[in-house]
């Protein structure tokens, strides 16, 4: 009855779950990051940091070439065809090419900080920031392609390891001595650049004992002719990639066009909130997308198609719970956090919440396609996403603030993904629904909000009272899985694989869910 997990699965539930661990904790950092630099200082110096960030990020993204999904693709699939010539020569080629693009993106960017910072988005005291993030480009660059090295090869750890938990850990203790020593704001700047730069100096030296023949630059014979095959996978990809940073980021520039700093420093608050609904399908990519890539280069079409509908399920038993308590109590999640005088993006906090939750029902559909070898379709679909995006929030941001943005990237996300998931059936037949993942979902959202009109005429929502709810939620989805019937045999193997691994009896385990399968 209890079979094991089958080996890809037991991969991705491994690297998921490891993956999930480190960004947590990276997440956890940032947001302590984030939440000493909103308490610093005037909210209108939150939002000076959070575009000076946006616009780090998209140099990046250019200075990346696509290369941060190509490379971590095309290792995986070279090593699913045992070619180990060619999986160097990618590797070399990848790190040659971020680092002539990310200097020249230094260089552009830097001295065009003056007219980026006054003249979109009036905002001079924009310029200096901004230049001391252009110096950082090169490093943030290389540390995401020696990450998508190690991905190629299954090995999240060395990206949780520096990209997650060191960058955010040093920032956050030059932050603390920032704030203690009533620094310049300014420093903020100054820090992030300094944690940047000693992330990608340990992480290199890692990276070159761990691989030291897959990184070597150059090589003892002619390498293949994969520089242009890469470059012309890994370009559409970039363009997906941006295009999706516009959906991501593009309400928080236009805020910052169309109303204050004041307001992009709310929203601000809001979006990484709502993120943390994210953050399990981000540690699900890690390691997913290459064995993706394997099972497809081995034409193992039926066991990816099984593991896409059990990630799936997986993915919404870990984020529901998540999703309710940010969706149904915005108020009282930004006060904790953030305190009263965030309140004010409650609503926002909500829709976007609606927006993320989507995208994990769906599955990881992009990922996938990626692995199938779609590319230019995921460009396409992220194109039609910014188009949209851009037109919403120039009819919505006016009028509604923060709350047209929120909706405006909540309707992106949902369509984005619904195109891609009905693309993706039509190509593999993959789809993330079954009567598994429904019957517990329905059963457990109408119960939240019965518990939701109760408790608001009894309860006093602080901090303990919310992780109690967050606890009953997880409680009533794992109940409600059990007495539908709604648990898979490779739900079960997971289980007994994690009890398993931390030295639990399990027979007690076999024995209930046996009954219920």
């Amino acid at each position: 009855m209890f079979k094991p997990l089958n080996d890809s699965l037991r991969k991705v539930a491994r690297g998921t779950g490891i993956a999930l661990i480190g960004m947590t904790s990276g997440v956890l950092f940032t947001f302590f990051t984030r939440l000493i630099i909103a308490r610093y200082g005037l909210r209108a110096n939150y939002g000076i940091f959070s575009l000076a960030l946006v616009i780090l990020n998209f140099a990046m993204l250019i200075a990346s070439l696509g290369l941060r999904q190509g490379t971590t693709r095309y290792i995986a699939y070279l090593r699913g065809k045992d070619d180990a010539t060619k999986v160097r020569a990618t590797i070399s080629a990848s790190l040659k090419l971020a680092t002539t693009a990310s200097i020249i993106i230094c260089l552009v960017l830097f001295f065009a900080a003056a007219p980026i910072a006054k003249s979109v988005f009036h905002t001079p005291d924009l310029v200096l920031p901004i230049r001391i993030f252009a110096v950082a480009i090169p490093f943030l660059t290389l540390i995401n392609i020696l990450a998508a090295v190690h991905r190629g090869f299954n090995r999240v750890e060395p990206q949780l390891y520096f990209q997650y938990i060191t960058l955010n850990a040093t920032f956050l203790i030059f932050l603390t001595i920032v704030s203690a020593s009533n620094l310049p704001f300014t420093s903020v700047f100054y820090a992030y650049l300094t944690a940047l730069i000693i992330t990608f100096i340990s992480m290199a030296i890692y990276t070159t004992r761990k691989l030291p023949r897959e990184i070597s630059l150059t090589t003892t014979q002619n390498p293949p002719p994969i520089t242009k095959e890469l470059l012309l996978f890994s370009l559409p990809l970039m363009g997906s990639t941006m295009l999706h940073m516009v959906v991501v980021w593009t309400d928080t520039l236009m805020l910052g066009y169309f109303k204050t700093t004041e307001v992009v420093g709310l929203y601000n608050a809001a979006y990484p909130l709502a993120q943390f609904i994210a953050e399990p399908l981000a540690a699900l990519l890690l390691i997913y997308t290459p064995i993706a890539t394997i099972l497809y280069s081995q034409n193992l079409m039926t066991e990816l198609r099984r593991n896409y509908t059990v990630v799936t399920k997986w993915l919404i038993s870990l984020t529901l719970p998540i999703f309710l308590i940010v969706c149904l109590y915005p108020g009282a999640v930004l006060n904790l956090f953030f305190g009263s005088k965030y309140i004010a993006a409650a609503n926002a906090l909500q829709i976007l919440s609606l927006g993320f939750i989507i995208a994990n029902l769906l599955g990881p559909n992009g990922a996938t396609l990626i692995a199938l070898g779609h590319p230019r379709f995921i460009m396409w679909t992220n194109l039609a996403a910014a188009i949209m995006n851009i037109i919403l929030n120039a009819i919505f941001i006016p009028p509604l603030g923060m709350v047209g943005a929120a909706m405006t990237s909540a309707v992106s996300i949902a369509f984005v993904n619904i195109v891609r998931s009905i693309r993706l059936y039509s190509v593999c037949k993959a789809q993330p629904f079954s009567k598994n993942l429904l019957k517990p979902l329905i059963i457990s959202v109408l119960l939240a909000f019965v518990i939701q009109a109760v408790g608001y005429r009894f309860l006093t929502l602080n901090w303990w009272v919310l992780l109690i709810l967050f606890v009953v939620y997880y409680v009533i989805y794992a109940l409600a899985t059990l007495f539908t019937r709604s648990f898979s045999k490779e739900d079960v193997a997971l289980l007994l694989e994690i009890g398993k691994r931390s030295g639990i009896n399990a027979t007690l385990v076999k024995r209930i869910l046996g009954r219920f399968l």
